[in-house]
């Protein structure tokens, strides 16, 4: 009952969901979605939820959220870093590396994504990592609100 926001996702009478994705052997895989996409200056696209998917199979890790934030604080705003806000489990950084430091575990967070980093080509690779053990701000649905997220960095 709203047919300016049904004209805005239709396309050739199809419904455009925003999801990204691609056809391989026959099977459609969700790679991201199209608000999330970040565009490099050099043209290149990087999917938030293919590092995402990554960076959730560290055993700390709790949540994670991939964004691109300028490089320079003045400087142009297509200038991206690829960057990460990782929420990880204080109690398995205890119990697995007896630290509660905050210092400590940013480094052990930054040399894993290090590694996660050497197998991606250079224009994926994370450049800031942020870590906490505060809970992101979600929707309803349990998804994190990324707008929100990046604004109080």
């Amino acid at each position: 009952k709203k047919p300016e926001e049904t004209a805005k996702v239709m396309q050739d009478g199809w419904f455009n969901t925003g999801d990204i994705g691609k056809l391989e052997d026959g099977f459609l895989s969700i790679t991201g979605r199209k608000k999330n996409l970040i565009i490099l200056d050099n043209g290149k696209n990087v999917y938030p939820e293919e590092l995402e998917v990554l960076i959730t199979n560290l055993p700390y890790v709790t949540e994670c959220m991939v964004f691109g934030e300028p490089r320079h604080k003045d400087g142009d705003e297509r200038d991206l870093a690829i960057s990460v806000k990782i929420v990880y489990n204080p109690e398995y950084m205890k119990s697995n590396f007896n630290t509660e430091d905050p210092d400590e575990i940013q480094a052990i967070v930054k040399k894993d994504i290090d590694a996660i980093n050497e197998t991606l080509p250079s224009y994926k690779q994370m450049l800031r990592v942020v870590t906490t053990d505060q809970e992101m701000v979600k929707t309803t649905t349990g998804k994190v609100k990324r707008f929100v997220e990046t604004k109080n960095m």
